[in-house]
């Protein structure tokens, strides 16, 4: 079946700035609100060379959006999986599930014995579906984080999807926005991870009281006073992110706990963190299949990037001095 690759960069004086990203799509590729929004959930759709599934972009000049699709062929969107308290199954299987967790939920109980918590949701949820005997955490994501998980429906299948995190295998990448810039647009934060009496997470050279926790970054986007970047681990290290970007003095927005008073940004009133677990990809443990989920970005976290995207469109051009201003000073 012969492809179809249409694309357009979007111009300063286009009538496309600050319009979405989807009416650009239907105009490339023509078709019904539900042909271009299964375009989308197909992964036909790039913007700024990355697959993208937001549908709600605002686009900026610059910006790059391509389509690729099959000729004659009609797209759907995608069934939406059915939500439950706090979180979403995206996948399931006899032998493990992925769920999408809400920022708002823990994943594990603390020490205070909470009981409303994802492991025991989804636990409740396998057993009265009787899709298997119960659920086991394989890794966690920090509460006030959303995005995706994977849990095993037996010990034996649980041990198995953690060896393959020990072995650093899965692929997890994230979507964050952190405050200000950092200094390089792509770098690693390599460093052993240790824990004070309050059970706060921070850097030293010790490896004898650390674990060691490595985070790979890059930059997506600078927006006005903060910025969107994609971080993917070799490492697992709980906090891991947040540390490494707080230390950096680029604490994640809305971090309530590792340079809180940086995180704080005014058009961030949200509890939770700027912090989205994205895409997972892992091999299955019995048939061997390489299986990868992406996970929509948060409203929040759209609606923060298209409102700074809007403000940095009206913001005058700085005048430049010239000489002769300058020395006449």
């Amino acid at each position: 079946m012969p492809f179809i690759v249409r694309q357009i960069v979007v111009e300063g004086a286009s009538p496309h700035v600050g319009g979405r990203i989807d009416r650009v799509v239907q105009e490339l590729a023509g078709g019904s609100r539900s042909h271009v929004t299964g375009l989308f959930d197909d992964g036909c759709v790039t913007f700024n060379g990355q697959a993208t599934h937001e549908t709600g972009w605002r686009l900026a000049a610059g910006d790059r959006v391509e389509i690729r699709f099959e000729a004659n062929r009609r797209y759907a969107p995608h069934r939406r999986p059915r939500p439950h308290n706090g979180f979403t199954v995206v996948y399931e299987d006899r032998d493990l599930l992925v769920v999408d967790k809400a920022p708002e939920m823990l994943t594990v109980a603390t020490e205070r014995g909470e009981r409303y918590t994802l492991a025991e949701c989804v636990n409740q949820y396998v057993r009265r579906s009787g899709g298997g005997r119960g659920a086991f955490l394989v890794h966690r994501l920090d509460r006030g984080v959303s995005g995706l998980l994977v849990l095993g429906k037996s010990r034996e299948m649980e041990q198995r999807l953690r060896d393959q995190f020990a072995a650093r295998k899965p692929a997890r990448r994230y979507v964050a926005i952190v405050a200000g810039r950092p200094r390089t647009a792509e770098g690693e934060f390599r460093s052993y991870l240790a824990t004070d009496k309050a059970l706060n997470r921070y850097s030293t050279d010790d490896h004898e009281i650390g674990q060691l926790a490595v985070t790979h970054y890059r930059v997506l986007e600078q927006l006005t006073d903060t910025t969107l970047v994609e971080v993917w681990l070799e490492t697992g290290r709980r906090n891991q992110i947040r540390v490494h970007f707080a230390e950096s003095g680029n604490p994640v927005l809305g971090d309530p706990r590792y340079q809180a008073a940086t995180a704080r940004h005014p058009k961030w009133p949200h509890q939770r963190i700027a912090l989205h677990a994205q895409t997972l990809g892992f091999e299955h443990p019995i048939t061997g299949q390489t299986l990868q989920f992406d996970s929509r970005l948060p409203a929040e976290m759209v609606r923060f990037i298209n409102q700074a995207r809007g403000e940095a469109r009206s913001r005058p051009p700085r005048m430049k001095r010239s000489s002769r201003t300058k020395k006449n000073r």
